[in-house]
C-alpha cells in the first residue's frame, strides 16, 4: 500500500499554495510598481525600454495579482490564469532570447529567470494534488 506523505496547511492554504500565491503577490507588486514607474516618468529611453513593454510589465503584473488571489480563493480561473500567464511568458521571453519578434524592450537577462519560474510555476500547479484543488 502507498502512502502519501503528509501535507502541510498554512492559513488553510498547502504549504506549497501558500508560497506560490506570495511569491506571485510579490512578483506582481513588482511588476507593477515597475511598469508603471517606467510609464511615469518616462525613462524607458534611459533604460532601453519601450511604452510597449512599460504596459506590458503593469498588465503583467496587474493579471499576476488578479490570478493570485483568485488561487487564494481556490478559484479554478485562478490556476486556468496562472498557467496560461506563466505560457505566455515563456513564449515572449524565449522569442526574447532568440532575437525573433516579440514585445519590443524586453530585456534578455531577466528572461531567463523568468522563464526558469515560470516553468517552476507550471510544474507546482500540474501536480495530480495541486491541480485537483482548483479543477473540481
Amino acid at each position: 500500500m502507498k502512502t502519501s506523505p503528509p501535507q502541510i496547511f498554512v492559513k488553510g492554504k498547502l504549504l506549497g499554495v501558500f508560497i506560490l500565491i506570495s511569491a506571485q503577490l510579490l512578483v506582481g507588486a513588482i511588476h507593477v510598481f515597475f511598469g508603471l514607474l517606467l510609464l511615469a516618468f518616462d525613462i524607458s529611453m534611459v533604460l532601453s525600454s519601450t511604452v510597449a513593454y512599460d504596459v506590458y510589465t503593469s498588465l503583467f503584473g496587474l493579471l499576476t495579482l488578479v490570478f493570485a488571489v483568485y488561487l487564494w480563493r481556490g478559484k479554478k480561473i485562478g490556476w486556468v490564469g496562472t498557467i496560461v500567464l506563466s505560457l505566455f511568458v515563456i513564449a515572449a521571453d524565449s522569442l526574447t532570447l532568440l532575437n525573433l519578434p516579440s514585445i519590443p524592450g524586453i530585456p534578455k537577462l531577466p528572461a531567463f529567470a523568468e522563464i526558469g519560474y515560470s516553468m517552476l510555476v507550471i510544474g507546482y500547479l500540474s501536480l495530480g494534488h495541486v491541480r485537483s484543488k482548483f479543477l473540481r
